[in-house]
């Protein structure tokens, strides 16, 4: 299995901060160091971050860089180039880089439950699973598919997907929800989201 971790966007409800770079603790890791190391511990071969460059960041040597043509163009533009820049596995884990809690057992489970799905026949021709929250939204950046089915996908889509939704692009792939305690696929949106999360990882420290 190989992944793509979505790194860039505007950030615009967190007044343009860079998100992947923020930290839950001081000295603990970033957000987007969480989600490679999450990838590495469910034995990614190669990890695509799509963004730009971020200065102080622990990158492993496996991971490349590449960015959405063109930049700010949206989070299907960002998949296309993850996907173009050396994907090669049959299977990708596609994450984004705001999940605080994502962890490489989560990512495994994933991956897990679409060889069940299709090996164990309940869902034969299933291309991709997604993580669900605990109200059964599907969570399209914690998820695992079929790479050959995604690049077809966007194959159907004009201009390199710039713009599109990923609802748009997934609705010719064929998914299966996995469901998840919430913690998992908690993202950080907004600065009380990642106050939040800030308190979920540290819950005896004093926030004044």
């Amino acid at each position: 299995m190989d992944a793509i971790i979505l790194a860039g966007g505007a950030a615009t409800r967190l007044g343009g901060a860079d998100k992947p770079a923020l930290r839950l603790t001081d000295g603990g890791p970033a957000l987007l160091e969480r989600a490679v190391e999450a990838c590495r511990g469910a034995g990614v071969r190669r990890i695509v971050v799509v963004g730009p460059p971020r200065d102080g960041l622990a990158l492993p040597p496996e991971a490349a860089l590449t960015r959405e043509q063109p930049p700010g163009g949206g989070p299907v533009a960002a998949l296309k180039a993850g996907l173009d820049c050396g994907v090669t596995e049959d299977r990708v884990a596609v994450l984004a880089a705001d999940l605080p809690f994502i962890t490489a057992e989560v990512v495994s489970a994933l991956a897990d439950a679409l060889t069940e799905a299709v090996d164990g026949g309940t869902c034969p021709d299933a291309q991709g699973v997604l993580a669900v929250d605990a109200e059964g939204r599907e969570q399209y950046l914690t998820a695992v598919y079929r790479a050959d089915a995604l690049r077809a996908a966007l194959a159907g889509l004009p201009d390199g997907g710039a713009g599109a939704s990923l609802r748009r692009l997934l609705r010719s792939v064929r998914t299966v929800c996995l469901g998840s305690d919430g913690r998992a696929v908690f993202d950080c949106d907004t600065w009380e989201d990642v106050e939040a999360a800030r308190a979920m990882a540290d819950p005896g420290a004093d926030r004044g």
